[in-house]
This record gives structure tokens, C-alpha cells and sequence, in this order.
């Protein structure tokens, strides 16, 4: 029995990617007779659906949900993920990957790449790419899942996927409905307030039924329903450190097997990402329309294509920033409701699952607490600026010479968080993780030094080891390294042995 004080209804408001997850997420852990979870959405209303490419995290909450992998690759027409390449970002003609993976081995407690500078110094060549499994995999078009074997690189693959944005939120939905969640047709016109408290008390649709609940979950996208046109909460706009405001999207035709990475090729006022599914590629150009218009930048995105294009481009407008309370009163707004970090690290999914584990690990009661919730805001809000900061990396450090965009990129006023980072490691390439970020060392090196940004120094403890026994250890890496890129199938033969798609 439950108490007087227990939440027993909760209504979400939108379906999409956001409200499905946050749907399959309650169903899972809040169980019990008394405790009834509905979504409203509407048929009639279209979903963004940009959010096609994932990081590894997105395991542990397919994990939560006791997803089988292959079946969720072949429902959702998936493909697997290693990393992401970036095309020009540093300047035209370069290139680098960020990978899911680490590079070399840490030694004496030290990060590695200390050791491949000092191994630099004493006139070796090999590129740190050589030390990462996850980057020779891709580039050879390989994939495998990690492996039970002491001491091996195949024990530290590490992946995420690509998929149909709106086939997945399809399999949230079986999930949730299987599990008890009961779905309502019909779009929301109304949100009915308590005269007193300003809390959320019902929403009215548009056929005039009236939906009661305790806890509401906006997941209305953009347009915030009940966080932003009922409650009024505010927007932060960080469209000064991010300028991109708009992508224009497309599919186009499958012609090769997939390549086992997310492609991010910068362009004039922008960058345009090649997402690849089992059946079709998925496009889209992110712009700042300052620097190009609409018509241009949809002729930049299809003439970029790798193949035919099977759809008419799609406009999306957006802005980057956050909520100034993404929990507000009674109400939590998720994915794009409550905040919005534009693609180019695929945050997106990202940044609503973590959201639904927080919801979780501070679930509220009918008092709703207010340190609860302000604890819950300060959360988010944290984790958000520490995407915004290594989102802003990508577009700062750069050394490109093409005109308007790229200049106010390397020339604006950046947080002082991010300006921090970039002193110490040009200082000497220290590198730190604060509060558990999500982004730690080895994504800020590999963005950083695929920038052009080269220390002026390494850690001093670098230079103990003698440096035959450096250059030992290094050759040894390689070979492991190649030995385990060797005993891998193609990223097709996997898809084909063990997830292919009917689609």
C-alpha cells in the first residue's frame, strides 16, 4: 500500500525519441498497481528526429531496460558506431577521428599520450591513431564486440550506434505499452494551473477531454508546452559561443556498406554530418544563417552527398542553450523541451537519459521538495555547460581562412571554464575530468590535438622510463594494436552474421 504522499499518476506530454524513453524508463523501475504512467501525443504533430547517432552510454540504459543488442540493431535499422571523424575542422585538407576507445596504455598512472609526445621528441613518427583500436578499426570498415581476453585491445572496444530516430522511439513505445504505459491520442491545447500553488494540475486536449496528473513530463519538443507556455520559465540563449540556429536535413540512397562512424565535414558556415544506416544514410547540414541562406545551405547539404538523395531536404530551426529551471513546480522537461546542445557530439539522446536517471535517483512525493528540485536543476544545468564548453572546443580551435563564420568562431568571448582547459594543456598537456563529466581526458585530447593544438611540454614523470625501454613498450602497443585490427571481421560481416535489418 502506498502512502497518501506518493506521485500515482504520471502524465508525459509528447511521444518522440524523449517521451518514449522517459516512458520505457518509469515503467521499468516504478512498478506497482497503484502507480499509473499515461503519454499524450499526437499523430498530427511531426518529430525532429535529428538525434540518429549515439555514444556508448546509450548501453547502459538499453541494459536497464534488458534490451536484447541484436534484436534492437535489426528493429531499428542500426548500425555500429567507433567514434566520429572530423572533415576541415582544423583546417581544409585535415582530418581526425574522436574515438569511443583510449589510446596506448596509461603508464607509471600517467595518461599515454604524455609518453607519445616524449616518444615524438626522441624523433618517432608514428601517429597517435596507430596507439587507438577504435580509430584503425574504423578507417579499415571493421567492427567486433569487446572480448573476454586478458590483456588484449579487443577487451576495450568500446561502441554506440546509429539508428532510425523514429524507429526507435517505435520500439520505446512497444516497450512502454508492454510494460503497462497507457497511450492517448489527441494534441494539447491547455494547461490547467491551481489558482494557489501554479502547479500543473491538468492538461485539456483538443477534443476537450481533460488528462489529471501529479507529475507532468513535457517532452513537447521546441516548443515547451507546459514548461515554457504555461509556466513561463525562461530560456538561456548560448547562440553567442554556438551560432548555429538552423540544419537542414535529407536522406539519401545506400550504395556501399556502412562505414562504422559518424562523419562531421565542416563547411562554410557550419558542418554537415553523414550518419549511416543499414538501408540508407542519414544527412544533415547544421548553419548559422548569418553567414548562409536557407537555398544555399540546402545546396551545400545535397551537393555533399555521398549518394543520390531519396527525400526533399527538411528546414529545422533551433537554438542552443537551457532551460533557466528544467524542473519547474510539478513539471520536468526533457529532450528538447528542456534544453538544446546542437549534434555535433550526438549529446542528444545523451542528455535525456541521463535526465531520466536523475528524475529517478531524486523521484519526488506529492510535497515536492524544493531542494529536491533545486538540486535536480543545478545537475543539469552543470552537465549541460560541460557539453557547451568541449561543443565550443570544436568551433574555437580553429585554423581555417574561408571567410566570416570561422573567424568569429576563433575570435569570441569563450567561458572562462573552456579558456582554462586550453592554457593548461598548451602549458603542458594536462588534462583534467571534473564532477564526473561526460567528456573526460581522452575525448578532450583527441579533439584538442586533432585541432592543431600541440603542448609546449608533457608531464615531467614521462621522461623516468629509460628510452629503450619506451621505444620497446611503444613497438609492443603497435603490434598488439595491428594483431587485434587483423583478427576482425568487416563492419558488414558482423551486421550480416548477427543484426541485419529486413528494412
Amino acid at each position: 500500500m502506498l502512502s497518501d504522499t506518493n506521485i500515482k499518476k504520471i502524465v508525459i506530454v509528447g511521444g518522440g525519441t524523449a517521451g518514449w524513453m522517459a516512458a520505457a524508463g518509469l515503467a521499468r523501475l516504478i512498478q506497482h498497481p497503484e502507480i499509473s504512467i499515461e503519454l499524450i501525443e499526437s499523430d498530427a504533430i511531426g518529430t525532429v528526429g535529428v538525434g540518429e547517432a549515439t555514444i556508448p552510454h546509450i548501453q547502459d540504459f538499453n541494459r536497464l531496460l534488458g534490451l536484447q543488442e541484436d534484436e534492437f540493431v535489426r528493429l531499428t535499422n542500426a548500425t555500429f558506431k567507433l567514434g566520429i571523424e572530423f572533415v576541415n575542422w582544423d583546417k581544409i585538407g585535415n582530418s581526425y577521428i574522436h574515438p569511443f576507445g583510449n589510446y596506448g596504455i596509461a603508464m607509471n598512472g600517467m595518461h599515454f599520450y604524455n609518453f607519445w609526445y616524449r616518444h615524438q621528441q626522441m624523433g618517432n613518427t608514428h601517429s597517435i591513431d596507430d596507439y587507438n583500436l577504435q580509430i584503425l578499426a574504423a578507417r579499415a570498415g571493421k567492427f567486433q564486440r569487446p572480448q573476454q581476453l586478458k590483456n588484449s585491445p579487443l577487451s576495450t572496444i568500446s561502441y554506440a550506434y546509429h539508428f532510425d530516430a523514429n524507429l526507435y522511439a517505435k520500439f520505446m513505445r512497444r516497450f512502454s505499452e508492454n510494460s503497462g504505459v497507457k497511450r492517448t491520442e489527441g494534441k494539447v491545447v491547455k494547461a490547467n494551473q491551481n489558482p494557489e500553488t501554479g502547479f500543473v494540475e491538468s492538461v485539456m486536449l483538443e477534443s476537450g477531454q481533460l488528462i489529471e496528473g501529479e507529475l507532468f513530463i513535457d517532452c513537447s519538443g521546441f516548443r515547451g508546452l507546459l514548461i515554457e507556455q504555461t509556466l513561463n520559465t525562461g530560456f538561456e540563449d548560448w547562440s553567442s559561443v554556438l551560432p548555429c540556429n538552423k540544419a537542414v536535413t535529407v536522406i539519401s540512397e545506400r550504395t556501399s556498406d556502412p562505414i562504422p562512424y559518424t562523419r562531421s565535414t565542416a563547411k562554410k558556415a557550419g558542418w554537415q554530418w553523414r550518419i549511416p544506416l543499414q538501408s540508407r544514410t542519414g544527412n544533415g547540414h547544421v548553419y548559422c544563417d548569418e553567414y548562409i541562406s536557407d537555398d544555399e545551405a540546402a545546396d551545400t547539404l545535397l551537393q555533399g552527398l555521398d549518394s543520390p538523395a531519396a527525400g526533399e531536404p527538411r528546414l529545422i530551426r533551433f537554438k542552443t542553450g537551457l532551460r533557466k529551471k528544467v524542473w519547474n513546480k510539478n513539471v520536468i522537461a526533457l529532450g528538447l523541451a528542456g534544453g538544446f546542445m546542437e549534434p555535433l557530439e550526438s549529446t542528444s539522446i545523451h542528455l535525456i537519459q541521463t535526465a531520466i536517471a536523475r528524475l529517478l535517483t531524486n523521484f519526488p512525493d506529492r510535497n515536492f521538495s524544493q531542494a529536491n528540485i533545486d538540486y535536480f536543476n543545478q545537475r543539469t544545468r552543470l552537465e549541460f555547460e560541460q557539453i557547451r564548453d568541449f561543443l565550443i572546443l570544436h568551433y574555437n580551435v580553429n585554423q581555417r581562412n574561408d571567410g566570416g563564420f570561422w573567424d568569429y568562431c576563433r575570435d569570441m568571448k569563450i567561458p572562462e571554464t573552456l579558456t582554462q582547459r586550453l592554457r593548461i594543456f598548451e602549458d603542458n598537456a594536462r588534462l583534467y575530468r571534473h564532477d564526473n563529466e561526460l567528456f573526460g581526458e581522452t575525448s578532450w585530447f583527441a579533439v584538442m590535438h586533432g585541432q592543431g593544438l600541440t603542448p609546449q611540454s608533457y608531464h615531467p614523470n614521462a621522461n623516468i622510463m629509460p628510452n629503450q625501454e619506451l621505444d620497446q613498450r611503444m613497438a609492443d602497443m603497435r603490434r598488439a594494436w595491428t594483431a587485434s585490427l587483423n583478427s576482425m571481421p568487416s563492419h558488414q560481416e558482423f551486421i550480416n552474421q548477427h543484426c541485419r535489418s529486413d528494412l
